[in-house]
This record gives structure tokens, sequence and C-alpha cells, in this order.
């Protein structure tokens, strides 16, 4: 079975009528990267965001819809919702898929892993601006 991943990006070639080098080539990202994430069936790491943007331009697609489907490609459950709307279809505060990701990724993390980064985060938190 096809991870979200290459779900989407082999819906999006089939519908479009486009080869991978031609996503490549609208994305400004190596053909064998389209490539290797159409066809790899477990992503092992998120990739990087240049490679995200790139695949979102190349398949003309939403930059949140590619990064949700790489994050549930690399077994990373995203929970957060898109931005929150106004009556006038405006945004009232922008969805972070940085904190959406990171969220989903701490569950991942053993027990002791978690204290460390809740004491890294409190660290930052509590520091105070430099002059």
């Amino acid at each position: 079975m096809a991870n979200a991943l290459q779900q989407l990006i082999r819906e999006r070639l089939d519908l479009k009528g486009w080869s991978y080098g031609e996503v490549a080539r609208r994305g400004g990202v190596p053909r064998s990267t389209v490539h290797h994430l159409a066809t790899t069936d477990r992503v092992v790491r998120m990739p990087q965001s240049t490679t995200l943007e790139g695949l979102s331009k190349g398949l003309e697609l939403p930059l949140d819809t590619v990064r949700r489907a790489a994050a549930e490609a690399c077994g990373i459950h995203v929970y957060g919702t898109p931005a929150a709307q106004s009556s006038e279809g405006t945004a009232l505060h922008p969805a972070d898929p940085e904190v959406d990701l990171l969220i989903a990724s701490v569950q991942k993390l053993s027990a002791d892993d978690r204290r460390h980064v809740a004491a890294l985060v409190e660290s930052l938190l509590d520091r105070t601006p430099k002059n």
C-alpha cells in the first residue's frame, strides 16, 4: 500500500499527465528526488523544507498538503488544523506547520527524551533578551 506522499504524487501525476521530470522542472527540485519520494515505501525522515516547497510548486498543491502527506509518510501524525478564518475568509491566525510537526513528533520520543525537550523549551522561554 502506498504511503500518503506516494499517493499524493501519483494521483497528481495521473491527473495532470505529468512525469517526474516535469514536476521536478516546475518545482526546481532534482528529478531523482521526485522519483525517490514517489516510489519509496517508507520515508525515513522528513524531507527538507526546500524540497517540500519545490514539490508543492511542482505539483501545484498547497505546501501544507504536501507537508502533511510527507509527515504521515514518515509516521508522524500532524494534529494541527488549518488557519482559523474570519467571516470574510481572511486568516485570523495562520497555521504554523513547524509547531504542528513538533507537537506530533514529541509523541515518538522516549519519556526521558521528552523530559529533555521540555527542559530545553523551558530554558528557551526563560531567556531574557540580550541587548
